[in-house]
């Protein structure tokens, strides 16, 4: 390539130069989540992942982004946790059929390639995934202008998986009167913030995020970008003892609980048996939203749903202490498959 041709790309805005740098300064936390299946360095056209240790191995796949969380991250420049969040939501989507992470591949396509930035949001894939024990096998970084405006850009995750065949969660031992247990969110997670921002006027006006709440004990921006939560440790050793499990993500409760309910059962829940943090709450107040829409929007307090028999109620009490019996299984007719009291 003749450098002339070089120099006509980058007035195209596309920097190949900053694309060599960023990889550069990535390499080592691709590095840092690794496993000893891993059998590629970052740099050839492919992961490659030896697959062992299952007996009937059952591949598990999810892909997802964090959505508009990331204009949150960008307004208040600070890219460190939004990786963090990927990882994070993609590790519980598979979790809940009970699978175990193997691999992670992450994508970035952006505006404008700011090196820096890359490496902040890759840091955080990284120590997300090492701390599952996840690899980070590959990844892609797009520059596109035209596409995305300079300070904007996208983050896409692809997560592989495997349990035993007999081990999976289908959900299609649930029976009425299973006990419906509940794991706290972090707070909003990754969903709701399109909502968020038109509540709070955000796009508007940014400096809303600065602002400090005394009822959430920090500024708003802080409270939006908390990570969202990881639940694949605690939850690992009682799989055994579970049912089903239900990531609560986009559609609260009233989407997600019904998707691992047998035909013709719903669940009652009682929502005076948890605590709902108080972004929910001001959420709510601020924008004048329904309560029921709240619980058709956001996660309301609780990030993983787990159905289990009553007799196991006491064992996954004393493994997960945070737990709390939310509600539970009953038989329906209807259509409506989630009644919250």
């Amino acid at each position: 390539m003749k450098s002339r041709d070089k120099k006509a790309y980058a007035l195209a805005g596309v920097n190949i130069k900053a694309a060599d740098e960023a990889i550069d300064l990535i390499k080592r936390h691709v590095r840092s989540a690794s496993r000893p299946e891993v059998l590629t360095d970052i740099g050839l056209f492919g992961g490659l992942f030896e697959f062992k240790g299952y007996s009937e191995p059952v591949l598990v796949s999810s892909i997802d982004g964090v959505g508009t969380k990331i204009k949150i991250a960008s307004l208040l420049d600070k890219h460190d946790t939004i990786g963090i969040d990927l990882v994070n939501h993609c590790v519980n989507d598979i979790l809940a059929c009970g699978a175990n992470p193997l691999f992670f591949l992450d994508y970035i396509g952006m505006g404008k390639l700011v090196p820096e930035r890359v490496e902040t949001i890759v840091g955080g894939i990284a120590d997300a995934c090492r701390s599952v024990g996840c690899a980070l096998i590959g990844g892609e970084m797009a520059e596109m202008p035209g596409v995305y405006q300079p300070d904007d850009y996208d983050l896409v995750g692809c997560i592989i998986g495997a349990v035993e065949k007999s081990n999976i969660l289908k959900g299609d031992s649930i029976s009425p009167n299973d006990a419906v247990l509940g794991l706290p969110s972090s707070g909003l997670h990754t969903n709701g913030y399109s909502l968020v921002r038109r509540v709070f006027g955000i796009d508007e006006d940014p400096s809303s995020l600065q602002v400090f709440h005394p009822e959430l004990e920090r500024t708003l921006g802080e409270e939006l970008l908390e990570p969202h939560r990881c639940y694949r440790s605690e939850l690992n050793s009682a799989l055994p003892k579970v049912k089903g499990l239900a990531h609560i993500t986009g559609g609260g409760l009233v989407g997600n609980l019904p998707r691992i309910l047998p035909q013709g059962l719903a669940a009652h829940l009682d929502k005076s048996t948890w605590h709902i943090p108080p972004i929910f709450k001001l959420i709510q107040g601020q924008g004048g939203i329904e309560e029921a829409e709240m619980y058709q929007v956001f996660n309301m307090g609780i990030g993983m749903a787990i159905i289990c028999s009553p007799e196991q109620v006491a064992e996954l009490a004393a493994a997960l202490p945070e737990t709390i019996v939310i509600g539970k299984v009953v038989e329906t007719r209807g259509n409506q498959r989630i009644n919250i009291t």
